[in-house]
């Protein structure tokens, strides 16, 4: 049987991760308008005089907010009901995947999104910063550092 160890890897991908996704769940749903308008680098937020919100838009938000649900609940439920690294493999891989895509869709926003960390807000830091740590920490549980050897090969 293999371990995971608390720290960094079940703290983060069981508990701070999944709040950080529920979080955002919120701020997509019952904030639309602030969610927008902070998806943008420092000094280029636009205030409208009039709501930018369509209806379409915030299906969309919605759609966002029920898909950060999903991601939460699924990282947490099945991570923490197993210590068996072929599963905990198997959902890091296709979150690293989704970490790609997640950075590709703050490409609209310029390379400087990705690089010029004093002029990030809270979502950016967010939507760039901590999906750099996550995007890291799986990483590194994929090359196995800080991972003790397991003796079961059904756990590999």
């Amino acid at each position: 049987m293999s371990i995971i160890p608390f720290f960094p890897y079940t703290i983060f991908f069981i508990y701070l991760e999944p709040i950080s996704a529920l979080a955002g769940a919120y701020y997509a749903a019952f904030q639309p308008q602030a969610y927008l308008n902070d998806l943008s680098l420092s000094g280029t937020i636009v205030n409208p005089t009039t709501p930018v919100v369509t209806t379409q838009m915030n299906m969309v938000l919605l759609q966002l907010a029920n898909l950060y649900l999903l991601f939460a609940l699924n990282e947490h439920l099945v991570l923490s009901s197993t210590t068996s690294t072929k599963t905990w493999r198997r959902l890091l891989s296709v979150l690293l995947l989704a970490d790609f895509g997640h950075l590709a869709s703050m490409a609209p926003l310029g390379t400087d999104v990705f690089w010029k960390v004093w002029e990030w807000n809270a979502m950016v830091w967010g939507s760039v910063g901590f999906v750099y740590l996550g995007a890291s920490l799986r990483i590194s549980f994929l090359c196995g550092l800080g991972l003790k050897k397991s003796t079961n090969k059904k756990t590999k």
